[in-house]
């Protein structure tokens, strides 16, 4: 987008070579970068910038507070745009508790459907790996996660290692079977899904390595297993590694019996929408806001003021009044040094998105 324009841009990531490193810290803090693109290696200590201006966080869900703020901190109050496709609980209270707008694209871009997603107990699973079946013979590719690398004695779960070889002889032997997680060295990672991406595997067993990132329009069906181990949001983010492109795409949530009461409410909200925003506004009554003073990103805050689901509309108007009262100086000069002055060693984290 910008190949042709003045702007000089920078990649930085936890794989860049040390004195690449180096090189590319020096010019970020001398200001002769004007975009720098990264991961979690642009938040390190040892990356600086001249005059920050703008941070953008894409997949807001995988960086802690400390993290966000960290980033934010490399500047002088810069613009913070944070993107997630489900905000967490602490995100999603600050709208309305805190200083943070927020703005949702609900279209879907062009030529793409609906998700169709069931959940369905461990007794019904030939009959979903016979549903696989029909959509691979119809062209398609499909996704099964799980959520362990190998099999442990702590807990009995189907593991990506153990199971891959299982469906790949026993369940599927007519279709090509792949395995992806995340202890694999990236360069066998690259290798697998780009293969899956050409079409070269029919069926991909992953872990949630596919979280994010993946793009695969002929993939059109993915069963999670185990699907009430995984929280919300995890689910959604992984449910959209399907619906890309122009075929109608479905989620199977495999689950096992009995369910808690929680795990049937996860569940259920799951199959009820596919609305990000909604299964946010869902994990937030389930788990809580977290601690807008502190790290924690769910669970009960320290200081809990009526419901913020349920009383939506009457916090929003708290907060228009308690904004209108710190952005008329003259009027509320002593309280607002008052609050900044009690609360400043909290105030720092109450930012972060």
């Amino acid at each position: 987008l910008l190949e042709t324009s003045r702007f000089r841009i920078a990649l930085l990531t936890g794989a860049t070579a040390a004195k690449k490193r180096r090189e590319l810290q020096a010019e970020l803090s001398g200001g002769s970068i004007h975009l720098a693109v990264g991961t979690h290696a642009l938040v390190e200590g040892a990356v600086g910038f001249r005059e920050l201006g703008l941070v953008i966080i894409d997949e807001q869900h995988r960086f802690g507070v400390l993290q966000r703020a960290s980033l934010r901190s490399k500047g002088q109050h810069p613009d913070v745009l944070v993107m997630t496709a489900t905000p967490i609980p602490r995100t999603l209270a600050l709208t309305t508790y805190g200083d943070l707008d927020v703005s949702i694209m609900r279209e879907m871009p062009p030529g793409r459907h609906a998700i169709r997603t069931t959940a369905r107990p461990e007794s019904r699973r030939e009959e979903i790996y016979e549903f696989i079946r029909t959509q691979i013979d119809a062209g398609r590719q499909a996704y099964v996660i799980y959520p362990l690398v190998e099999e442990s004695e702590k807990v009995d779960l189907r593991a990506a290692t153990e199971m891959a070889d299982h469906l790949a002889h026993d369940i599927f032997p007519a279709y090509r079977v792949a395995l992806l997680h995340g202890r694999m060295k990236q360069d066998a990672k690259d290798h697998v899904m780009q293969a899956f991406a050409r079409g070269e595997y029919h069926i991909l067993v992953s872990t949630t390595v596919v979280e994010v990132g993946v793009d695969v329009a002929n993939a059109s069906v993915m069963l999670v297993e185990h699907a009430e181990r995984f929280g919300l949001s995890q689910l959604h983010q992984l449910r959209g590694r399907v619906g890309r492109g122009a075929h109608q795409s479905f989620c199977v949530l495999l689950y096992q019996a009995p369910l808690t009461d929680q795990g049937r409410d996860r569940l259920k909200a799951l199959t009820d929408t596919t609305d990000g925003f909604v299964i946010a506004e869902r994990d937030l009554a389930l788990r809580g806001p977290g601690d807008f003073f502190g790290t924690r990103q769910s669970g009960l805050p320290t200081l809990r003021v009526g419901d913020i689901v349920r009383d939506h509309q009457v916090m929003e108007a708290a907060r228009r009044e308690a904004g209108a009262a710190l952005d008329d100086p003259a009027q509320h000069e002593s309280l607002a040094a008052f609050v900044k002055e009690s609360w400043a060693q909290r105030f720092g984290l109450v930012g972060v998105g």
